[in-house]
């Protein structure tokens, strides 16, 4: 049995290749998929493909619909959202995306630092796990095949 795996959370690092390195090493049967990681592409779709708009917050709202569908698109096709909480940048692309996975009911695995544990309660309350680490999230994955 594979799953799809959808990876919320911040686009500034590599993490998302370590827990796929990871996962591959272990030889599990998972499929990921996430946001749009170039952030110049993320930000500049919506001119890409309706042309030039007339000021940032209409260029940022045509990027957004766009983005916006995309991630609902793949969240719906995904069995398992991870969601990696970081402590270095604003996290609410990752806040918006695990309260859509956790509303439509997807098994939600939440990442975060113990720094976060107070700002984060009712977030990780609502999720299925919550765990510190990315690492312990890929055990969480690996344990559905035990």
């Amino acid at each position: 049995m594979e799953l799809t795996v959808y990876l919320a959370g911040q686009i500034h690092d590599d993490w998302r290749e370590n827990l796929k390195s990871k996962a591959k090493e272990k030889d599990l049967p998972l499929t990921f998929v996430g946001p749009q990681t170039n952030h110049d592409r993320s930000d500049n779709v919506g001119e890409d493909i309706l042309g030039k708009q007339p000021g940032n917050v209409y260029k940022d709202d045509a990027a957004s619909s766009i983005n916006n569908l995309r991630t609902e698109a793949l969240m719906q096709k995904s069995d398992v959202v991870v969601a990696l909480f970081g402590e270095k940048y604003k996290q609410w692309n990752t806040t918006m995306d695990a309260s859509a996975a956790i509303a439509t009911n997807k098994p939600t695995i939440l990442v975060r630092p113990e720094s976060l544990i107070h700002p984060l309660k009712e977030l990780s309350n609502k999720a299925n796990v919550t765990v510190e680490t990315v690492d312990q999230a890929l055990d969480v994955l690996s344990y559905i095949y035990e």
